[in-house]
């Protein structure tokens, strides 16, 4: 009879051995999942997913907005709230005193202004009336603004530092989106350059294969005494010269899957080398460049090309800066106001309980000459960057122009090499009947094979350079700025 202490472990292993299966199915069930998702073929929308999202130099380029943040952050550091605290005085001397002094200061960015502010409290005997530090008993608070009223008015290095921070934060998107289209263009001819190495060692075992069936016939025949040993020797040459040729080919495909790894990856993070099973069907249908876009597209590129956006952006930074530099011209004329108030037993009978203070102030560099090299300077920048403008559109159009004519170039050739397939595969098939009739040799058969072999593999290449052209082109017109 078993206790309840008993039942209770009895439960307790159940439950556990049930536990244990669930997570083994779960197992199971997601190793099946992900096998089945790596059999898939591979699209090329999954790797451009992989290289938006994964892609660390994708990522790498995004951490630029941190790092400008940063600096916008710092450049704000201007108007940060100053408050400070010092303890000095004379010791030892004919006016021995002591004196606390703190306060505030805070830039508020209104025409320059500055507000401050304070307490101070001396302690001594009967200081002399030159003494600014001298306070009543209970000491002294005070309050003032300081106003520049030309220089550093409508603008000083401290606002124009948060202006070109600014700025710079906004020139970060067209330098990521720049990156962005390089990388998605480099992972599209990866995946295309691999997609074509694997049809070239399609092609190459399609070859190998027909030298390996025919070799069994031919066996037959020469141990029949049909036709000469040499025939069949000729064949196996044949057949060991394709296997290298597929070797070879079966090397590139390789080496194309490594290239394609460095643009997709899998949930942690690592390079997934696509093998030959997820290889598709072929290529895409190759469509005919639509000539009708191609005006749309130019004005597209001029616009959200990115290189457009940092020269505009640039050229803001650039008018910030001789915006500061025409007004470090001026002189530097400052006004303040300060009001204080004295608190406690009147020790000294010439300060007021409340007192107001006024001035301005002048002060004029006569050569001026920061101000005015600084501004030539800028001036010879801008003028620079007006010609790196209109050269950047003049670049951009030719630029479009230039892939679109050899996307349709490549278009057209992927035409003609499919034809030149078909009548090289009509002209293999007709020799090989005539072989098989004894009407003809080996060796024009051979040249047959190998025509149709070159044929194919001109195909091939043709394929991918229109691809390659049509990711050159969407990078050139902008087509996948988001």
């Amino acid at each position: 009879m078993v206790g309840p202490g008993g039942i209770a472990r009895s439960t307790s292993r159940l439950c556990w051995v049930a536990l244990v299966a669930l997570c083994v199915w779960v197992g199971l069930r997601s190793g099946a999942r992900a096998q089945a998702t790596n059999a898939l073929p591979l699209a090329l929308g999954e790797v451009l997913h992989s290289v938006t999202n994964q892609y660390p130099p994708m990522l790498a380029a995004l951490i630029e907005r941190d790092v400008v943040a940063g600096r916008l952050r710092s450049a704000q550091g201007a108007f940060d709230f100053t408050v400070f605290s010092k303890l000095f005085g004379t010791p030892h001397g004919y006016y021995e005193s002591g004196t606390w002094d703190s306060g505030f200061e805070q830039f508020t960015g209104i025409w320059g202004g500055t507000v401050f502010g304070g307490y101070r409290i001396t302690r001594g005997d009967r200081l002399p009336d030159y003494d600014y530090t001298r306070t009543q008993r209970d000491g002294e608070a005070r309050l003032g603004f300081r106003l520049p009223l030309l220089r550093d008015g409508s603008i000083d290095r401290r606002r124009a530092a948060i202006l070109k921070a600014d700025l710079d934060r906004q020139i970060a998107d067209p330098l990521i989106l720049r990156q962005r289209l390089d990388f998605v263009r480099a992972g599209s001819v990866a995946y295309f350059n691999w997609l074509a190495a694997g049809e070239r060692w399609r092609i190459a075992e399609e070859l190998l294969r027909v030298a390996l069936d025919r070799a069994a016939a031919l066996t037959n025949q020469v141990e029949a005494g049909h036709i000469p040993r040499i025939v069949l020797t000729d064949n196996l040459r044949l057949v060991v010269a394709r296997e290298l040729g597929t070797v070879q080919a079966r090397r590139r495909f390789e080496g194309a899957a490594l290239a394609l790894s460095l643009f997709l990856r899998d949930a942690e993070d690592q390079p997934v080398v696509a093998g030959r099973e997820r290889l598709p069907g072929g290529f895409p249908e190759a469509a005919a460049p639509d000539v009708s876009r191609l005006v749309a597209d130019l004005v597209q590129a001029e616009t959200r090309r990115p290189e457009i956006a940092r020269l505009r952006l640039s050229a803001d930074k650039l008018a910030v800066d001789r915006r500061l530099a025409r007004n470090q011209l001026l002189p530097n004329l400052d006004a303040g106001v300060v009001g204080s108030r004295d608190f406690g037993s009147g020790t000294y009978k010439d300060k007021g309980e409340f007192e107001v203070q006024a001035g301005i102030e002048l002060k004029v560099p006569l050569q001026r000459r920061e101000a005015k090299g600084r501004l030539a300077e800028i001036e010879a920048q801008q003028e620079q960057l007006g010609n790196e403008q209109r050269f950047a559109r003049d670049r951009i159009r030719t630029e479009v122009n230039d892939v679109f004519s050899a996307l349709s170039a490549a278009w057209e050739q992927t035409q003609r090499t499919g034809l030149n397939v078909e009548l090289a595969r009509a002209l293999q098939t007709a020799e090989q009947e005539r072989f098989d009739q004894g009407a003809t040799d080996l060796l024009a058969l051979q040249l047959r094979e190998q025509a149709t072999f070159d044929a194919q593999t001109a195909a091939v290449e043709a394929a991918f350079e229109y691809f390659r052209a049509q990711a050159d082109y969407r990078a050139a017109a902008a087509l996948d700025v988001p």
